[in-house]
């Protein structure tokens, strides 16, 4: 049987004359039917959320009709919607957290790691038979994650400045104390009993703010992929979501089949692995997931393809999987497009370029003339050439 799967994906809201971030989520939300869509921690957040599918085109076609119609909605008020990690202008307030009493609590006791939550992502929910089998396979899938938030970094930009990283919203992300690689579990029973703790130490208020790359979901029967940026392109978001499905398929194949222990219990390496994805995408190296040395990304990626032919296979993914993942390493990361943009002309024009591929264009628009903000120049941006190759071989079928 098919796991079903489903998306969640996160957008800024930004003014399409200065192409700044601005807290008027709830006027976007209020031009829509709500069910679907909701608010964020931050004012300048929507959050959209799919239905339930069983294949990737499915979940693509549902995935590009939430973007149209928030993009409709955003510019029926002078306002555009953006889904990247980050947004090149913006700037830092605790006014502007939405006025709901759990968030409110969380900007008292989180200060500046909750007023800089200016940050989106994709999160990606796959089924799984039970509780037990979502907590086993989490140990079993985050040696892969590094490589999916490669092809997802969209966000080297951060408050005017060029990071020098492709995921500056994964180093934003990891300062919350339960952000970052999962531990490992024996079961659902084990896990719970640490959440409890964590609860109880009063780190956290609840089971909501369990950050970690993976999660078994506290409502449903599934494993929530949340390593990723959010993603100017519909379609690497599905690319994100058929690998992600393959992987946990597979770990349940493993599971069912064990007769020991399938994880050596040895975790730390992931968050160097996290990093080195966050710093490079695809324009650099990776840590490649098996043998735990440096590997080139496009060599990473192909072969974690090869791997999981048969469960894609299996899904009815692998041809759309192929395809998507060929394209992905030809144009290189988001980030690298958006870096462009700005080298090219300033910080707006790489606004105007996430703008256009959240809306599923592949060319940046003319749109009317505007005074160009003047910390948006390219004298602003770090210009040093960043490590990384145009293109990449392509996927071995």
């Amino acid at each position: 049987m098919t796991a079903r799967l489903g998306a969640e994906e996160e957008f800024h809201v930004v003014d399409v004359e200065s192409g700044h971030l601005v807290p008027r989520a709830a006027e976007v939300l209020g031009r829509l039917d709500r069910p679907g869509f909701t608010g964020e921690l931050q004012q300048s957040v929507v959050e959209s959320n799919s239905g339930v599918h069983d294949t990737l085109d499915g979940l693509w076609t549902d995935l590009a009709s939430a973007r149209r119609r928030l993009d409709a909605a955003a510019a029926a008020l002078g306002l555009a919607v953006v889904a990247a990690g980050t947004v090149p202008l913006a700037d830092i307030g605790a006014r502007d957290v939405t006025a709901d009493p759990r968030y409110r609590r969380m900007a008292d006791d989180y200060r500046l790691v909750a007023d800089e939550q200016l940050i989106c992502s994709a999160q990606i929910h796959v089924d799984v038979p039970d509780r037990d089998t979502a907590v086993r396979a989490m140990c079993l899938v985050s040696p892969w994650l590094p490589p999916l938030l490669a092809l997802s970094a969209s966000s080297p930009f951060w408050l005017g400045s060029d990071t020098g990283y492709a995921s500056w919203r994964t180093m934003l992300w990891q300062r919350w104390p339960t952000a970052g690689p999962v531990g490992c579990h024996p079961d659902a029973a084990d896990y719970d009993r640490t959440l409890a703790e964590l609860i109880r130490s009063g780190v956290i208020s609840d089971a909501g703010m369990i950050y970690h790359d993976v999660r078994p979901s506290a409502h449903q029967r599934t494993l929530e992929l949340r390593i990723c940026d959010a993603c100017p392109r519909v379609e690497t978001v599905v690319l994100v979501a058929g690998l992600f499905r393959a992987l946990v398929r597979e770990a349940c194949e493993r599971l069912e089949r064990a007769e020991g222990p399938l994880c050596d219990g040895r975790h730390d390496w992931l968050r160097a692995a996290a990093w080195r994805a966050a710093r490079s995408g695809l324009e650099g190296d990776l840590v490649d997931p098996l043998t735990r040395c440096s590997a080139p990304a496009p060599a990473v990626l192909t072969a974690m393809l090869t791997r999981l032919r048969p469960q894609l296979e299996a899904s009815g993914d692998w041809d759309i999987v192929h395809r998507l993942l060929k394209e992905a390493l030809a144009a290189g990361t988001a980030a690298n497009r958006l870096r462009r943009a700005a080298q090219t002309e300033d910080l707006l024009a790489s606004v105007d370029l996430m703008v256009a591929e959240t809306r599923g264009e592949r060319r940046r628009p003319r749109l009317p003339a505007r005074p160009r903000h003047t910390t948006a120049r390219l004298g602003t941006l770090d210009a040093r050439p960043h490590s990384g190759r145009s293109t990449a071989p392509t996927p071995s079928a």
